[in-house]
């Protein structure tokens, strides 16, 4: 299974422009980078290789990722454009969603027990969503709104009476079959001037274009994770997530 991750973004939001501040990915955890961390988990629930979107302080991620000895896991790929939406930092990673491959899909700003990632790999859902229905209010949390038990809507802002709804975690699984349809649509965001968009915005194009069933989810509410995008996210994960993570420990 191969994994597909984002890690291009220069962090904005979080670090408000700074030119010499570190790619998310870096960010220190209890001794150890997101990315370390995320690279031990990926392999130990059995994800074989990677494929990393970078831009943002290219070398600086690729120096650190050499530094851990995982340079035969990793494979790089550059988006020169990463100033733009993400839309386009996915859109550089089309040929793997083409290659006929299962595709694990991951962002890289996210601290998270090991097996959140775990039980997407493990789930027999072919086309799988990471589902948590303690969604925070407001309109920053991507949501995933359920009909019948199926995903039916997608995005920040959502208006329409469903059945449930929860956060998305960043993360999903699709067959091949599926992950060349998130190419085409990527596509055709980056020629009809979608650039500046967000890579949620293909994603929900792919959820509400398939029949009922295609997509299922897979819930971790019961798994800390925190997807940082603030500066208040960094102080969340290092004093309530990290010690969350390391309670529950390796199951």
């Amino acid at each position: 299974m191969h994994a597909i991750m984002l890690a291009a973004g220069v962090g904005q939001r979080l670090f408000g422009g700074d030119p010499t501040a570190k790619p998310k990915s870096l960010l220190e955890f209890g001794g150890k980078t997101l990315i370390e961390r995320h690279l031990a988990t990926m392999k130990s629930v059995g994800i074989t290789s990677l494929t990393l979107v970078v831009g943002y302080h290219a070398e600086e991620l690729q120096a650190a990722i050499r530094k851990l000895d995982h340079d035969r896991f990793v494979s790089f790929v550059e988006n020169p454009d990463y100033r733009e939406g993400s839309a386009v930092s996915l859109w550089c990673a089309r040929d793997v969603l083409r290659s006929g491959a299962e595709v694990i899909f991951m962002d890289a700003d996210v601290l998270y027990h090991p097996d959140v990632l775990g039980r997407l790999v493990r789930t027999a859902i072919p086309n799988c969503l990471l589902y948590d229905r303690d969604i925070e209010p407001g309109d920053e949390p991507v949501k995933i709104c359920l009909q019948g038990g199926f995903p039916a809507e997608f995005g920040k802002i959502v208006s329409d009476t469903f059945d449930g709804f929860g956060e998305w975690v960043g993360f999903l699984k699709l067959t091949p079959t599926i992950a060349g349809q998130l190419a085409d649509r990527l596509d055709h965001f980056v020629s009809a001037g979608g650039r500046n968009r967000p890579m949620e915005d293909a994603v929900r194009d792919l959820v509400r274009g398939q029949p009922s069933g295609t997509f299922g989810i897979c819930d971790v509410t019961d798994l800390p994770w925190i997807e940082i995008d603030f500066p208040e996210d960094v102080a969340k994960a290092r004093d309530i997530v990290l010690p969350s993570i390391e309670k529950i420990g390796t199951r």
